[in-house]
């Protein structure tokens, strides 16, 4: 803004964030984003416009009830936004771009509820309407599960409808970061999520480019991506999340706003994209700007959460659809196993180099395991596995150590990560019932500084990562020399 000689007004209530900087905009109002002090500051500044794009879901809420009141929204028009976030207006949308959505429903009381999840089967996921951060959430995976959550959770008459949708199993998840002038469309940046669909997107590590996804499937993406940021008339930024399923391309939800990972996909290729999307807002197009020819690769990006577990003894390691991250990390290098390999030492995760790795896996990841045991055997690690973790390796002929559950007696295996005797642990829960079962084997392993994996996508890349940084010299570059071809 102030490059175009416009004067910059910024309202932030969180004094940890840089955009709290004294230099960083003309103007700052220390105040909360409601909608009453927004317009104390608006009657007081009188402004052009107001910019809701990059302030995350909660100015973004504040849209419609602006508009209504006088003050002109820059960038993607509030109606277009309430067509994104609209349960039903969105899925018209969806139907008319002749897309695929996961089946889904909404309820107001539990027996519409259980009557949505009977239609569209279960697993399911449920939420409320309207939350930040996926508050709330749950995957669902029978009608006890379904039954519970309302007591927990759902207030007896809520104000909104819960939303249900059917639950990908094992489905990649990708996020994409587009930008759009309302006609043109730039798609920045399609992200290979390693965690599959179902972890909150704000947990998983992702990747840019993608590892593992087909050219049809990257190039029917960007298709997707841009015939929603078309219908939607975008301005600026938006970011839409998918599931891809077999063949199937789900589209997951589309935010008409800047994402987290915006700093990220940035940084990755070259292209400051913050800085265009406000160029596009006051006018410019994106022929003017050309990010196309900003764009620079040759390089793995990888980015990985950082999660706070440390500070909060007692709390479960866990990772499921509500987000526990309190920030992320960047690993950059030529691949991707070194770029991943550098992202677990950002986020605190130093990857052991031998030694025995602890498996135990719920039901449903069974029929993965065998695969991710293989990997570890390769590098040359013993394995330890519970009894029914034990029993499915040997019928694969791979050899295991058993070792006892925490309820089923002593020496187990709490008792050999308090020894130091194991390395990694792998550790995958579903359910309350196995949650709560594995749950001091996380606890030990957190308490102890053992590193561990709550998802075999994520062991699987943590495999790749150590059989790299034994061959690899690990090189540190500038993102200026990686950007120059260096």
């Amino acid at each position: 803004l102030k490059d175009a000689g416009v004067q910059a007004i910024m309202v932030n209530s969180n004094p940890e964030t840089v955009s709290t900087d004294y230099d960083t905009s003309d103007r700052l109002y220390f105040e909360p984003l409601t909608f009453e002090d927004v317009m104390n500051i608006v009657e007081k500044e009188k402004p052009e416009g107001v910019i809701v794009q990059f302030g995350g879901q909660t100015p973004l809420n504040l849209a419609v009830p602006l508009m209504r009141a006088g003050v002109p929204i820059l960038g993607t028009s509030p109606d277009a936004i309430d067509r994104a976030e609209d349960r039903e207006r969105f899925q018209a949308l969806i139907e008319k771009l002749g897309l695929l959505q996961p089946p889904n429903g909404t309820a107001m009381d539990l027996d519409q509820a259980l009557e949505v999840a009977e239609r569209i089967t279960y697993p399911v996921v449920v939420r409320p309407s309207y939350v930040l951060g996926g508050r709330a959430m749950a995957v669902v995976y029978d009608k006890e599960e379904l039954v519970d959550y309302f007591r927990e959770q759902v207030p007896e008459k809520p104000e909104h409808p819960i939303l249900i949708d059917k639950f990908l199993e094992h489905a990649v998840e990708v996020d994409v970061d587009a930008l759009s002038d309302g006609k043109e469309v730039y798609v920045a940046g399609i992200m290979e999520h390693i965690e599959e669909a179902g972890i909150h997107s704000g947990d998983s590590a992702c990747v840019l480019p993608s590892f593992s996804l087909s050219y049809d499937h990257v190039a029917l993406i960007a298709a997707q991506a841009e015939a929603l940021a078309r219908e939607l008339k975008v301005v600026g930024l938006m970011n839409i999340q998918f599931a891809i399923k077999g063949d199937d391309l789900y589209i997951l939800e589309v935010n008409p706003r800047a994402s987290r990972t915006a700093p990220f996909v940035s940084k990755a290729t070259g292209v400051p994209l913050p800085y265009m999307a406000t160029q596009v807002m006051l006018g410019k197009t994106l022929d003017e700007l050309d990010p196309w020819s900003m764009r620079r690769g040759g390089f793995t990006c990888v980015k990985e959460a950082v999660l706070p577990f440390q500070r909060f003894p007692g709390v479960d390691i866990i990772l499921g659809p509500e987000m526990h991250s309190t920030g992320e990390v960047m690993g950059i290098a030529p691949t991707f196993e070194e770029a991943f390999l550098k992202g677990q030492w950002g986020a605190g995760q130093k990857l052991p180099e031998g030694g025995k790795v602890f498996l135990s896996v719920n039901d449903r990841d069974k029929r993965f395991v065998a695969e991710v045991a293989r990997q570890y055997v390769d590098l040359g690690f013993e394995l330890l596995a519970t009894s029914g973790t034990a029993g499915l390796l040997a019928g694969q002929g791979i050899p295991s150590t058993r070792v006892l559950k925490v309820y089923e007696g002593r020496p187990n295996i709490v008792d050999l990560i308090k020894n130091g005797e194991v390395s990694l642990v792998i550790n995958t829960a579903s359910g309350k019932r196995t949650a709560h079962d594995s749950k001091a084997i996380r606890q030990a392993t957190l308490h102890y500084g053992v590193p561990y994996s709550t998802t075999l996508s994520g062991a699987k890349a943590i495999a790749r990562a150590i059989g790299a940084a034994r061959t690899t010299e690990v090189r540190v570059k500038s993102l200026q020399e990686y950007y120059k071809g260096e």
